[in-house]
């Protein structure tokens, strides 16, 4: 599987363009589905997620919010 490095440290994209959490097999869409959804807090998170560290969830969320339009239209 190739995967590209992006400037967000626990993030990776797919050669199929999924934008992935590093070291597990989510797709930040899914962490932020439950984000909104269920209203989560990073803490909330990581108890709903503990293969997830505090870091990964954090630079997943900062990749939703800058990359909002294009996340969106993928959800």
């Amino acid at each position: 599987m190739r995967l590209t490095v992006t400037e967000y440290k626990h993030i990776q994209i797919d050669e199929w363009g999924n934008v992935l959490i590093a070291g597990s097999s989510m797709k930040v869409v899914e962490l932020v589905t439950a984000h909104l959804g269920q209203g989560w807090n990073s803490h909330e998170l990581q108890e709903q997620y503990p293969y997830l560290s505090l870091g990964q969830i954090y630079s997943a969320l900062a990749y939703y919010w800058t990359h909002k339009d294009a996340l969106d239209a993928d959800m």
